[in-house]
């Protein structure tokens, strides 16, 4: 029987080393991931429509293309025929000109240079004006200045654009945009989404989180952490006669969306984290706790909670009018 049910206690060892070894794999693996995204979808979607723009522009501009052989050069002994009786070269305006398989006229010095780097062009279908694109790609417009000329165009585009919008005409433009964009059925509901992200991802969260909190919610006896935006509206304050506080409750493992609260700050204590690192906590669900926030098992947690609010219960006491006019008294 025993033979029959061997113990697997030796498959767990296996387990918990494969698994620490994806907690260490993963994260650095995901976060390059998300980086080569980001990056081939700019360069799908920006780099390239513009890079292509710019060699049109380029081609448009200095492209020599000759359809067919000019006439009456034959007395000057510009063309050079073949054994064949057909035309090789001939030259015009100085450049010396070659026939490519589609059949029109480039520069010798174009086709040359496409020949030895031709890329992804296929060189017996191509036409003259992609042995161009690739002419100017090779010579004037390269990776290596194109790239760092592109991110640094960039970046002062994306300042510029932050700045326009941080005026009033910008947020009435970006208003305007918007309302319009809700009023489209299925795209409102995409863009919604993604806006939640991108602006939790982006936006200075220090103005908008002051610090954060753990709170008994959604009953005593279950803690959970929240970021305080601020205080929050006066009827509600004056009916529990303290102050109380707003408070975004994140919810795991996405905080860009969550649900906002008032809790009387009594009834609220201070952590001693970063915003941070509040919020690897939270997508973490709880996995990540802060290095500061790992005690001993010794520690009386209960001492050391009712200790905390007792300190935010004086302090409030203090805070308070009624407490203000018994000292004055």
């Amino acid at each position: 029987m025993n033979d029959a049910n061997p113990p697997k206690v030796a498959t767990k060892p296996f387990r918990r080393a494969v698994l620490s070894g994806l907690g260490v794999f993963l994260p650095p693996l995901l976060t390059l991931v998300v980086f080569l995204w980001a990056w081939s979808t700019i360069q799908r979607y920006i780099l390239e429509p513009v890079e292509w723009g710019a060699r049109s522009m380029i081609v448009w501009q200095s492209a020599e293309i000759v359809d067919d052989v000019p006439l009456g050069q034959e007395k000057n002994a510009l063309i050079e025929k073949g054994s064949d009786g057909q035309t090789v070269t001939f030259q015009q305006n100085g450049k010396l000109f070659v026939q490519i398989p589609s059949g029109k006229w480039i520069p010798d010095q174009v086709r040359d240079t496409v020949r030895k780097n031709p890329g992804n062009l296929a060189l017996n279908t191509a036409n003259a004006e992609q042995y161009y694109h690739q002419y100017v790609r090779l010579t004037k417009l390269p990776r290596k200045y194109v790239i760092p000329a592109f991110i640094l165009f960039f970046l002062i585009l994306l300042y510029l654009l932050g700045k326009l919008l941080a005026a009033r005409i910008g947020r009435i433009f970006l208003r305007s945009a918007e309302a319009f964009i809700q009023r489209l059925p299925f795209v409102r509901t995409v863009y919604s989404s993604v806006k939640q992200v991108t602006d939790f991802v982006f936006t200075e969260r220090d103005i908008e989180f002051t610090r954060v909190v753990a709170v008994q919610y959604p009953r005593k006896g279950i803690w959970s952490v929240g970021f305080v935006t601020g205080e929050s509206m006066l009827t509600m304050q004056n009916v529990a006669a303290e102050p109380v506080l707003s408070v975004l409750m994140p919810t795991s493992p996405m905080p860009a969306t969550g649900f906002t609260i008032t809790v009387c700050k009594s009834e609220t204590i201070d952590l001693d984290i970063t915003i941070d690192q509040a919020i690897q906590f939270v997508v973490s669900c709880g996995v990540v706790v802060p290095a500061s926030q790992i005690g001993s098992p010794a520690v009386d947690i209960k001492t050391h909670v009712a200790a905390a609010l007792q300190t935010n219960i004086n302090e409030t006491a203090g805070e308070s009018p009624l407490a203000g006019d018994s000292s004055q008294s």
